[in-house]
């Protein structure tokens, strides 16, 4: 098996669609009416056809309450690897991403800490 979606809970669709598009560089793949919502996926600008990112709003009180209390003790939602860190970081902070961790060495990874301003802490990671 291999995994072809991952999630990651969003407070407002077009916000977290316009934060990990232009700031973070995903391309756009599918977005299209779900009821209420959009199914939105992004996938990397790299790997076009690799694992699609889909930003699921976090409408159900059970999503909204996780994805609070993850982000209220720190916890990343999830994690991005990155080729170059300490560039990724400059980039990301001079368009104003507000990171809570710098660049800081664990091991044999590097990793950082930002805010996506749709309710998430994003972890990216160089090994």
């Amino acid at each position: 098996m291999n995994n072809i979606v991952t999630s990651i809970f969003v407070q407002d669709q077009d916000r977290a669609l316009e934060f990990y598009s232009e700031m973070l560089g995903f391309v756009k793949k599918h977005d299209v009416p779900a009821g209420e919502f959009r199914w939105i996926t992004l996938v990397s600008h790299d790997d076009q056809d690799g694992t699609e990112l889909l930003l699921e709003p976090n409408d159900h009180p059970a999503a909204k309450e996780y994805q609070e209390k993850i982000f209220a003790d720190g916890i990343p939602a999830t994690m991005f690897g990155v080729a170059d860190i300490r560039k990724e970081y400059k980039r990301l902070m001079k368009l104003g991403v507000n990171f809570i961790m710098e660049p800081t060495e664990m091991g044999k990874v590097t990793v950082a800490v930002f805010d996506d301003t749709c309710g998430n802490l994003i972890q990216i990671a160089q090994k």
